[in-house]
């Protein structure tokens, strides 16, 4: 089944000590390209998270937005620096001495001094973290992968319509090829007798300048190919994984196809339905971009 490279996933976990919120939103990109946000706390789990998020997408452009918030009173911790503290009473008593002046020292003002004082994150329990972390995250994942599997389906449906409708432009061009032979012919017998009159017209040499002409507009090989490369995309989009690139390969030698039909061309219907066929095929390539 294939899917498409849009997608948005959101998982939320709450629990009485933490809440963990990860969304996930991606738009088209040639390879896989994780950008996530997340708190600082969470910095040691990158290298995890990013593998994990690999096993559910191989392509498009990924914004991981995670947020973290902690409900227990220990969250942070108090922490007294007594060594700073002990300096800056010997410098405040040094500065008493040499100049004279009134130590009026107290607990509250050298509480304020930089650095005696700290609030400092308390240590967390890593390994409980991760878990409720990952959990989160495969929830996301998980529903990020159906919104992708949903919108894939649509495209896949989309396609194959669009093929369909190829299909029957290119019948079409092998329905008009003899047609146009036989206008040809019946031209250069009306120009012969025009010209000739009541002579004798050599049949076999109008049947010879008809062959030249037959081959020099002959697309036989370039409708075969285009019948062969439509229902190859067909097979395609029944396939699992590697489909975005495979089809888009299988474009551009359609395209190639419909491009050698058009210069070959010297009939205005012919000229018409390949154009059509460019047409097509350009929408088909737009559509092809989006899928993974």
């Amino acid at each position: 089944m294939i899917k498409s490279m849009t997608g948005f996933g959101r998982a939320e976990t709450v629990t009485a000590q933490r809440k963990i919120t990860v969304e996930l939103k991606s738009v088209n990109h040639r390879y896989l390209d994780l950008n996530i946000k997340m708190p600082r706390k969470f910095n040691v789990f990158e290298g995890q998270v990013r593998n994990l998020m690999k096993t559910y997408m191989q392509r498009g452009k990924v914004d991981v937005f995670i947020s973290y918030e902690d409900y227990t009173a220990s969250s942070v911790a108090l922490k007294y620096n007594r060594e700073l503290a002990s300096e800056y009473l010997s410098y405040l008593k040094q500065m008493e001495e040499e100049f004279h002046l009134e130590n009026d020292i107290r607990v509250t003002t050298l509480s304020r001094y930089p650095e005696v004082l700290t609030m400092e994150d308390a240590s967390i329990d890593e390994e409980t973290l991760w878990e409720c972390l990952e959990a989160t995250l495969k929830e996301a994942c998980q529903r990020f992968v159906e919104a992708r599997t949903r919108e894939g389906q649509h495209l896949k449906e989309d396609l194959l319509q669009k093929l369909e409708d190829l299909d029957r432009k290119v019948s079409q061009v092998e329905e008009r090829s003899p047609e146009v032979v036989q206008a040809y012919r019946e031209k250069l017998e009306q120009k012969v007798h025009e010209l000739l009159e009541d002579s004798q017209i050599d049949d076999n040499r109008i049947a010879a300048e008809v062959v030249l002409f037959s081959d020099k507009i002959c697309n036989d090989e370039e409708t075969v190919r285009l019948h062969s490369h439509i229902q190859g995309m067909k097979n395609i989009l029944k396939e699992q994984d590697g489909v975005g690139r495979k089809m888009d390969f299988m474009a551009q030698e359609m395209n190639r196809e419909a491009n050698t039909i058009l210069s070959k061309s010297n009939d205005l219907q012919v000229s018409n339905i390949a154009i059509d066929l460019k047409t097509e095929i350009e929408k088909i390539r737009e559509q092809i971009q989006n899928i993974e």
